[in-house]
C-alpha cells in the first residue's frame, strides 16, 4: 500500500492522496492488523486494523480502488472539443491523459467523478502571442521595463503572469520574445516544466533577432551603450550565428523582425534583406526549428513569407494580395487586436464613446481583409501590453471584427496546436493530454463566457475548480 500511494511522482500525487483518503474511509469497515498508507509530508500516517488473514484480500481491493479512482470523469453540460459542442458528453482522464470521450456509461460512472454542472468544457487556451516578461504599458512603458527593470525582477514578475493565465484557461503558451531580459523565458519554462512554479506549457523564442540599428530602445548618442529588446545582427553569416545561438541557448523557434521604425515616429520599414531572411529560415529549418515573423508592411510581410516563416504576427497593413500570398504558402495571421486596443486605450480613446482612432481602423480593416482571404488566422493577442490572465480580451475582439464565436474558439485550441506543431493537444480526443477547461454557459454562442474559466486541468492535475 505505501509503495502504491508514494508511487505516484510528480504532480499527481496530491491528486491521488485525496483519492486514497477516500479508498481508505470505504474500506474502514475491515478490522485489526495495521496497515499505514504515507498521504504525505503534511499529512499523518492513517493506520487502518483489519483481520491478519485478510491482509491479501484487503491490498487486492485496495489495488482495485486505487485503479477506479486514478481515472477521473469530468461531468459538463456540453463539451466543446475543438471542433464541435456536444451535449451529454463525459470525458475520462486517467493520469495526464484522455482516455475516454461520449456518452456516460456505468463504468464512466463508477469513477472518481468531478460534476461541471451548467458548464462547457473545452480543450485549454493555447496562447499564440504574449510576453511573459512584460506588464500593461500603461504601469511602465516598455522603454523603462526594458531599461530599467532588473533581469530578476522582471523574472518575478513572469512568474505571477505565467500563473494568472494558467488559471484564466491557458495552458499552453507561446511566447515571442524575452524584450530585453536574455534568456529569462528559457528559464521560466524550466521552472515551470520542473513543477517549481505553476505556468502553462511554454514555448519560447528567447531574444529574437532585428536588423542592426532598427530596435530600441532608442533616443541616445552614441556614446551611449543601453540594453535592446532584442539581439542585433547584419548580413548572412551574422544572422546565422544569431539563430544557432539563440536554439543553442534554449529557443524553441526563432522570431525576426521583419520591418520595424528605423527612428522614433517614422512609419515601419522592411528591415533585413531577403538573402538575409532566407539564410536564417535556412539555418531555423537545419536544427529543426520553425522561424516567425514581427511584420506589419507589405513589404515586410512579403519577405518574411517568401523566406518560409510560418506565422506573421500583427499584420496592421497587410493587403488582400499579401494575406492571400500567405494562404497559398501555409502562413497562419496573429492579428494581435487586444494589443492595438490596449495602446489606444492607454493614450487616451474612450471606446464605444470616440470615433475609432486610426490604429482601431487599420486593425478592423485589415482583419477583414485577411477573413476575406480565408488564410488562417490564429488566437495571440500580444498579452503583456496588456494584463495577463485577461487573454479573453482577444477572442472578443476577433468577434467583434468579424469571427464568429465557434471561429475564435477554434483558433484558440485545434487550430494554433496544429500552427505550433502539437500534436497531443488542441482537441479533447483520446489519446491526447488532459489539458482542460470549463466556463460556464455556451462559449460557442456567447464569447463573453470565457472571461470567467470555473475550472483549470492541466496534465491531468485540478489548478482551479470553483463555483460558477
Amino acid at each position: 500500500m505505501r509503495n502504491l500511494v508514494t508511487g505516484f511522482g510528480g504532480e499527481k500525487r496530491n491528486n491521488y492522496l485525496i483519492k486514497i483518503e477516500i479508498i481508505i474511509n470505504e474500506i474502514s469497515a475491515f478490522g485489526t492488523a495495521e496497515v499505514y498508507t504515507e498521504l504525505s509530508r503534511s499529512t499523518k500516517a492513517y493506520t487502518k486494523r483489519i483481520p491478519a488473514m485478510k491482509k491479501i484480500g484487503f491490498l487486492l481491493f485496495t489495488l482495485y480502488l486505487t485503479q477506479l479512482y486514478a481515472q477521473t470523469t469530468l461531468q459538463p453540460d456540453a463539451v466543446f472539443d475543438g471542433e464541435t459542442l456536444h451535449k451529454d458528453w463525459v470525458v475520462v482522464v486517467t493520469d495526464s491523459i484522455i482516455t475516454y470521450t461520449g456518452v456516460s456509461t456505468p463504468e464512466t460512472d463508477r469513477y472518481f467523478r468531478i460534476p461541471l454542472e451548467g458548464m462547457t468544457l473545452m480543450p485549454g487556451l493555447i496562447e499564440g502571442h504574449s510576453h511573459l516578461l512584460l506588464h500593461p504599458y500603461n504601469e511602465t512603458n516598455w522603454n523603462d521595463q526594458v531599461l530599467k527593470e532588473s533581469h530578476t525582477e522582471r523574472a518575478i514578475r513572469a512568474t505571477v503572469h505565467a500563473e494568472n493565465s494558467l488559471l484564466a484557461g491557458v495552458t499552453t503558451m507561446r511566447d515571442l520574445g524575452s524584450e530585453g531580459a536574455g534568456y529569462s523565458d528559457v528559464y521560466l519554462k524550466k521552472m515551470i516544466d520542473e513543477g517549481v512554479i505553476p505556468g502553462p506549457r511554454l514555448l519560447v523564442a528567447g531574444p529574437a533577432i532585428v536588423a542592426t540599428g532598427a530596435y530600441g530602445p532608442k533616443g541616445f548618442h552614441e556614446g551611449v551603450t543601453v540594453p535592446l529588446g532584442a539581439e542585433s545582427a547584419s548580413g548572412t553569416t551574422e544572422v546565422i550565428k544569431a539563430v544557432r545561438r539563440q536554439i543553442g541557448n534554449g529557443a524553441d523557434f526563432i522570431k525576426i523582425y521583419a520591418d520595424y521604425r528605423w527612428r522614433s515616429g517614422e512609419p515601419s520599414q522592411a528591415t533585413f534583406l531577403q538573402e538575409e531572411l532566407d539564410a536564417m529560415i535556412a539555418a531555423t529549418e537545419s536544427a529543426g526549428r520553425y522561424a516567425v515573423a514581427h511584420a506589419g508592411t507589405p513589404e515586410g510581410m512579403k519577405r518574411a513569407i517568401l523566406a518560409g516563416v510560418e506565422t506573421i504576427e500583427h499584420g496592421d497593413g497587410g493587403t488582400l494580395e499579401t494575406f492571400k500570398l500567405m494562404k497559398e504558402k501555409g502562413v497562419a495571421f496573429y492579428p494581435t487586436l487586444a494589443a492595438g486596443d490596449a495602446i489606444s486605450r492607454y493614450k487616451g480613446w474612450r471606446k464605444g464613446i470616440d470615433p475609432d482612432p486610426d490604429r482601431i481602423r487599420t486593425k478592423k480593416k485589415t482583419f477583414a481583409l485577411a477573413l476575406q482571404s480565408g488564410v488562417i488566422i490564429g488566437f495571440g493577442g500580444d498579452v503583456g501590453v496588456y494584463t495577463h490572465g485577461e487573454n479573453y480580451r482577444e477572442l472578443e475582439l476577433m468577434v467583434e471584427y468579424g469571427m464568429t464565436p465557434l471561429q475564435t474558439l477554434k483558433a484558440a485550441t485545434s487550430i494554433n496546436a496544429n500552427v505550433f506543431h502539437l500534436d497531443k493537444l488542441g482537441t479533447i480526443k483520446e489519446g491526447f493530454w488532459a489539458d482542460l477547461i470549463a466556463v460556464t454557459g455556451d462559449p460557442t454562442k456567447d464569447i463573453t463566457v470565457m472571461r470567467n474559466v470555473t475550472f483549470v486541468m492541466k496534465n491531468g492535475k485540478v489548478y482551479k475548480q470553483s463555483t460558477p
